[in-house]
């Protein structure tokens, strides 16, 4: 007795595309759709299973959304074929084109703003970014960018976009990434307003923009959603950001997202994977600007310390410190603006610290706090830093000077990687907890109402 039909959706666009009686007439054109990708053998007992629950990978659901697309004279979104996943972390491998890029954005960005719950889990999967570094770097360009779609798509609205990019990097600056109603705003966006747009018509001068402007959503979106400590997520943004960065042609944009994955590794222990990273991102990147190539290098060094390689951290702090002395202002990208010789002293002193060598790194203090008002997250890191590094150094007065700054600037901003700087500060100074002025630090910082 056969089993009922549990996919309507896809039963739907079978019908439609008139495969409703034609079951292995569609596993045929799948097949032949999919040759890019191996021998496949997909026949109507497939069609069969797929009507009743199962769920193909990712890349044979983008080509049977193509097949349909052809078949139908429109579009056809991933989302529409009917395979729910609740993982959706689970397919986030470089897509191997804009097409697929943009029909992984829609899934990912839909399920996500779908969700009641804003802990959408995931790991960070270090074969995945370095699969997505080979592949941005080694794969060669894509061809136009032009596409026929319902809605027309102009530069001027391509400019609100980058507006709006610059909008959430300040909300996410001045209160971190840890807040779910600025996330969760930002996913709806992305669905109601920039989907459409990928789907809809412009040429390739244009389309080109289009993919610039939304890797640029997408990577600041990765960015608040590494630092809320959403990990797979925030890797599955930054790939397809990735994607889109390569379909735009701009290499030092995704050698910046490369660095963001690399960024993201070394948060989360993986020393030597992030240094392939950065090493990837500084290679794509070819003879960038100096402020990249400072912020490329700062990125390498930190790597570098973490996976405990101190010649190389060193080498990489100097070629940094080099490429600052060589910045013209107003020369590079404007997405390069933000990193600021404040930013290379905080990772400089994050790297010396790491090593062991506490004096070396304070001498990096002052600059590092030199900061804009609107970096109160920065702020609240880099204090957090040095606090520790003269506790870490014996210096107990000077840690708890620093400390009391940390109880003003942490409370107010939402950062997973703020509370996690100020937890280290505490480890390093409970030793010394019998000292009044340390336990009474000590008592603000773990308060329930301490840092986010």
């Amino acid at each position: 007795m056969a089993r009922p039909v549990t996919n309507t959706a896809f039963e739907a666009l079978l019908c439609a595309a008139g495969y409703g009686n034609a079951h292995a007439a569609f596993a045929r054109q799948l097949n032949y759709a999919g040759r890019g990708h191996g021998t496949w053998r997909y026949d109507a007992a497939s069609v069969y299973w797929w009507l009743r629950g199962r769920c193909p990978a990712e890349h044979v659901q983008a080509t049977m959304a193509e097949t349909f697309a052809r078949k139908l004279g429109r579009p056809v979104a991933i989302t529409e074929l009917g395979f729910a996943t609740t993982d959706v972390t689970a397919n986030a491998s470089y897509p191997p084109s804009p097409s697929h890029a943009i029909d992984a954005a829609e899934r990912l960005w839909t399920t996500l703003a779908k969700q009641v719950s804003t802990e959408s889990g995931g790991t960070f999967h270090s074969g995945h970014a370095l699969q997505a570094a080979l592949a941005w770097r080694y794969d060669l360009p894509d061809g136009a960018i032009a596409c026929n779609g319902r809605q027309q798509v102009t530069s001027a609205d391509i400019q609100s976009l980058y507006a709006l990019a610059d909008h959430f990097t300040d909300l996410d600056r001045r209160h971190g990434g840890g807040s779910p109603r600025t996330r969760a705003l930002m996913v709806d966006f992305l669905v109601r307003q920039v989907v459409p747009m990928l789907r809809g018509t412009y040429t390739d001068a244009v389309g080109r923009d289009l993919m610039r402007a939304t890797a640029t959503l997408s990577g600041q979106l990765a960015f608040m959603s590494y630092d809320a400590g959403d990990h797979g997520i925030a890797q599955h943004h930054l790939i397809i950001a990735l994607r889109l960065a390569k379909a735009a042609d701009d290499r030092l944009y995704g050698a910046h997202l490369l660095a963001n994955l690399a960024t993201q590794a070394v948060y989360l222990g993986q020393g030597h994977h992030a240094a392939r990273l950065a090493e990837a991102a500084i290679d794509g990147a070819g003879r960038a600007p100096a402020a990249v190539r400072a912020r490329l290098y700062t990125t390498a060094a930190s790597a570098y310390s973490r996976a405990g390689e101190r010649r190389a951290c060193e080498s990489a702090l100097a070629k940094a410190e080099r490429a600052f002395d060589r910045i013209n202002p107003g020369v590079g990208p404007r997405w390069v603006a933000y990193f600021s010789p404040a930013h290379f002293a905080g990772t400089a002193l994050k790297c010396l610290s790491d090593l062991g060598l506490h004096q070396p790194a304070l001498q990096h203090a002052p600059d590092a706090i030199a900061l804009a008002n609107q970096n109160a997250r920065t702020l609240a890191l880099h204090t957090a830093l040095i606090a520790t590094a003269h506790a870490r150094a014996g210096d107990i007065e000077a840690a708890c000077g620093w400390g009391q700054e940390l109880v003003r600037h942490a409370p107010d901003v939402h950062s997973v990687r703020v509370t996690h700087r100020v937890h280290e500060f505490t480890t390093t100074l409970s030793p010394y907890q019998a000292v009044p002025q340390v336990n009474e630090l000590l008592l603000t910082l773990t308060a329930p109402t301490a840092p986010r």
